[in-house]
Parts: C-alpha cells; structure tokens; sequence
C-alpha cells in the first residue's frame, strides 16, 4: 500500500510550509491528510481506482487530487515545490523541542545552519544567542531539546516497534518450517522506546526459516543470513529500521527467549539465585552440573529455580524477583480487563472521527463507555470549546445515547488549566458533564505544581491528564513536584491519567508504581484523536504492567456504574 508514502509526503509538505511561514491552515489540512492516511486501514490506491477518495472522512477534492497525481507519477509537483530551496536535513530539526519554524528560518538565514551540526555550532559559538529576540535562555532551552533529540533519534517508539514485529512475527507464522515464535529484547519488555527490532524462533530447518525471512516484502536490504542468525532493514514510511532473527533449538527455546528478552539486571540476578541453588542458568538452558532440567518454555526455566512465571513487563530488577520469592508477585492488568476509555477526542475539535463513529467502535471493542473529552477553548490551535459549543456537543451525546445501543457516551471535557490555576470554562458548566479532564497546554514552566494543585482543589475535576506533560521524542516534561501532586491527589481521591499516546505514556512506569504505593487510582486514555488511535490503550495497559499495576488500580477497568459513582464521589 502507499498509504504510509504519501502520509510521509503530506508531512513534509506541512513542515516546508510552516518553515517558510506560509499560510497556516494550509498547513493544519496537510497535517491533517498526514494523520488521515497513516491510520488509513483500507488500501488507498483500491480507492482512487473506485473514485472513493473524497469518501474517507477528512479528505477533500485538493488533496483527492495530489494523491491521484502521485499514483499516476509517483511523484506531486506541491512537493517538490515546498522543499525547493531548503537543505535535506533542515526540516529534520523541527523535532527538536524549543525549535519553531521561525526560530529555525532565522537561524538558516543569518547563520546558514543547514543541519544538526550547524545548529550545535551556532549554539556553542554564541552567535544563536545574537539573533533578534533570542538570548541565552532561549538557547539554552533549545540545547536541551537537542539533548533530548539526540538520547531519542536512535530509538523507536514503543507503539512502532510493536507494530512492525507484529507484522513480521505473523509472516513468519506462515513459514511451514517455523514452529513457535515471538518479539524478545526491551520490546517484548514493553519498553517505551526500543533499538534493534529482535525476534527470537524455533523451527526444523534454520536456513529456510531464515531465507524466509529475509524475503519479508517490505525487507529494504539484507545485512545477514545465515543458519541461525539473520538480520534485515525494514522500511516503514519514511525509516529505515533493522530487525534480527535468531533460530534456537526447540528444547532451549524458552531459555533463550528468557535470556534474550532481558532486563540483563534481571538475569544477572537471577542467576545468582540459581547459583545458590547449585543450578547454572544459560540461553540454552537450567543445568544442575552437566544434567539439563529445564528449557523448553520460560514457565519451566524459572520454576526450575523455585519461582512462578515473571511476566516480562515485570523483569527489570525491580523487586520483582524477591517479591516472586516471597509469592508477592502482583496479579497485572490485562487489556481484557478494560471497560472503557476514558479520553476520546472528536470533530468537534481536533478530532478525526465523529461521536456517533467512536461510540460505535468502542461498541465494537468490547467497551461499557467511552469519553468524549475535546478541548476547550483556550487551545485555538486545536479548535477547542466555548461554552456555546460544548452545550451544543452535550446536546448531541444526549441523542446519541438514545440511538446508540449498547454503549454509554459520557459527556466530557479536557479543560485547560490557565496561568494562575483557573479553568477556561465555567464552574456550573462543568459539574453538568459525566468527566472533566484538566490539563496544562501552555505555560510548561510557569508555575505548574501549583497550578495542578490548585486544580486538583477544584471540585469540578475528575483526572489530571498527562501529569508530567513529556513527549518521549522531544520534550523533557513540566517543571514539577510530582510527589505532591500525587499527594494531593490522594488527599482529594482525584485520578491521575496514564496517557497512552505513543508519544506521551504519561505517568511513566516509575510514578506509577509510586501512584499505587500511595493509593492514588489511575484511568487510562487514548488521547485518541480519530478511532484507529483508540488501539493505543494496548501501550496504557503494557505501562500499567511495567508500573506493577492491577485491576484494581486502575477505575477504566469497573463497570460503567461502578465507574460512574467513583467519578461522582
């Protein structure tokens, strides 16, 4: 398909018109045909063939036509118009935190910074810190996101490295040869960034599995093919990413998907656990002197040495192994377990996907309900609520409750918290809807301890959302106590959100583990901006699990009237 092609296309379209300062909601429908057509799950070229392109929701006749163009030319001339005159790689910065397109323009202009390099050398020698209205704050504030940008710009997020796994670990299944098989390393940890893409299997012929592999459809080269051992370069829309194949014996194929998926912290401890049991701990198996009494699956290797099964969300020597050895372990979370999600955006705003559309999928999903939490008015860049239009919303989820079956629609809101700890719409209105959602969009180093705190006072709100206000990629988060906002949280039973956009996963495992230490709940939500994002609750819940979390601290996971009277108490 080249939906992923021309979704990269639009983007960089988008980019090129913001860097040059041209008109802006050109720009929002670019990005917008961007999101559309990454999501996008039916083939976009079977659609143009049937003339169906301005039926996908959010596609009109200009971009109908550029993608037609590029499917007849595999090429569109708006593209090469947009990045003419501006160097390969400058486009690329937009990523760093700190950096806008003005800021940037201005830099290439008087400094000629043309790249990452450039930029580093501007910054050292001064002469960014000259420009007009800059200073050194706001240099200084840049080279740190480019810290940032530079720690992240090898690794991949979470959710992509998932996905592409997934896709190839369900094409090795269909390889006759390959016996079991499955995702290891930090990915299969659920780490919420990954490296190297590692799949570990198990089959009767080595070679052919591998072979196999290395004629993946999307396989951009082959680094390495061997018997046991191969190694290739995906491409996914616009990156390269590298992903290894290991072949084991079927009799070590739990040891060495043990060993491989790590943490190496977790391994080495256990091992010392196996050691005072006279048991030696391999890839290849659990030996008691040259005698193999275990291998074949994980549950066997780690009974073998006196324990229950880890999950491996769990196993980053944590305590996970003394808590397993005192039968302490907790009983996680599942993605079966959830009811709901409780952050759903719409058209209203920023959204993608109509109420009526969300609560049929979320129908679909198995769900009891699902929020409806645009945003308010302050936030103009993403078309937020007045108090008119969110009276006009409430209205429709009224009658769409009546018409759809099956599914609770709760009134929502994702308010935003002003400078001064406020909110941006009024009080009574607020007590009318099922959940409010506060969350700071701007002023990320003003006051923002102070201002949750106050917010968490407010008898208006339900649930913090995103409490730390990182981006994994790009920002470092909020400067913020995040000890007495939980606290605070507690003393007031207010929730805190686990955000589980790919980029966010906002509260980390850490401070989840903390929030349940202390007793404080947590609900989990999407921020799902159109209803393909609504797959998003698989990385809140794999969070949920890295954070020791259960069922029973996270409120998405009661009935929708237990859920209801929690909101309301």
């Amino acid at each position: 398909m080249k939906n992923k092609e021309l979704s990269r296309i639009f983007a960089e379209i988008a980019d090129a018109l913001e860097f040059k300062g041209e008109n802006r909601f050109k720009i929002i429908a670019y990005r917008k045909a961007s999101k559309i057509l990454d999501e996008l799950t039916d083939d976009v070229e079977v659609l143009a063939r049937r003339g169906q392109l301005q039926e996908i929701p959010g596609i009109g006749e200009g971009i109908a036509k550029k993608i037609e163009e590029y499917l007849t030319t595999r090429g569109i001339k708006k593209h090469k118009e947009a990045l003419s005159g501006i160097p390969k790689d400058l486009l690329k910065l937009l990523k760093v935190q700190n950096l806008g397109p003005k800021t940037l323009a201005l830099a290439y202009e008087k400094l000629g910074v043309k790249n990452l390099e450039d930029l580093k050398r501007v910054i050292d020698n001064g002469s960014m810190a000259d420009l007009f209205r800059m200073g050194r704050q706001r240099v200084d504030n840049i080279k740190k996101g480019i810290e940032a940008f530079v720690r992240t710009r090898e690794r991949i997020l979470l959710y992509e490295a998932f996905e592409i796994s997934d896709e190839i670990v369900n094409y090795l299944k269909t390889c006759p040869e390959v016996e079991k098989v499955a995702p290891a390393g930090s990915l299969r940890r659920m780490k919420e960034t990954v490296g190297d893409i590692d799949i570990l299997a198990t089959g009767k012929d080595g070679a052919l599995i591998i072979d196999f592999f290395t004629k993946y459809p999307k396989t951009d080269r082959i680094i390495a093919s061997g018997k046991t051992r191969g190694s290739i370069v995906v491409r996914t829309g616009r990156d390269l990413r590298q992903v290894d194949l290991r072949i084991v014996q079927s009799d070590s194929y739990g040891a060495a998907l043990q060993y491989f998926t790590g943490s190496k912290a977790h391994n080495i401890r256990l091992r010392s656990i196996a050691k005072e049991k006279g048991l030696k701990i391999s890839e290849y198996g659990v030996f008691r002197s040259n005698e193999k009494i275990a291998g074949k699956s994980e549950e066997e290797v780690y009974k073998a040495v006196g324990l229950p099964y880890i999950p491996p969300e769990l196993r980053e020597n944590r305590g996970e192994l003394e808590a397993a050895l005192e039968e302490k372990l907790p009983k996680l979370v599942n993605l079966s377990d959830v009811k709901g999600d409780l952050h759903v955006h719409s058209t209203y705003s920023d959204g993608l996907s109509t109420i009526k559309e969300t609560a049929q999928h979320a129908k679909a999903l198995g769900y009891e309900y699902v929020a409806i939490c645009d945003h308010s008015k302050s936030v103009r860049y993403a078309g937020g609520l007045n108090e008119d239009r969110l009276k006009e919303q409430m209205s429709e989820i009224e009658k769409l409750n009546d018409e759809v079956k099956g599914i609770k629609i709760l009134k929502g809101i994702e308010v935003d918290i002003l400078g001064d700890g406020t909110l941006d719409l009024d009080h009574e209105l607020l007590k009318q809807l099922d959940v409010v959602i506060a969350a700071i969009h701007m002023g990320f180093k003003k006051n923002v301890t102070e201002r949750i705190v106050k917010t968490i006072e407010n008898s208006s709100v339900d649930i913090i959302a995103h409490p730390t206000g990182r981006l994994i990629s790009t920002r470092e988060g909020y400067d913020i106590n995040i000890d007495r906002v939980m606290e605070k949280a507690e003393e007031h039973r207010k929730l805190l959100e686990l955000n589980a956009t790919p980029n966010r996963l906002d509260l980390n495992e850490v401070y989840l583990r903390k929030a349940k230490d202390i007793g404080v709940k947590i609900s989990i939500g999407t921020d799902a901006h159109s209803v393909a994002d609504m797959r998003w609750m698989l990385l809140g819940i794999s969070t949920a699990r890295r954070g020791w979390l259960e069922k029973r601290d996270i409120v998405n996971t009661l009935s929708y009237g237990e859920m209801f009277r929690r909101l309301r108490s």
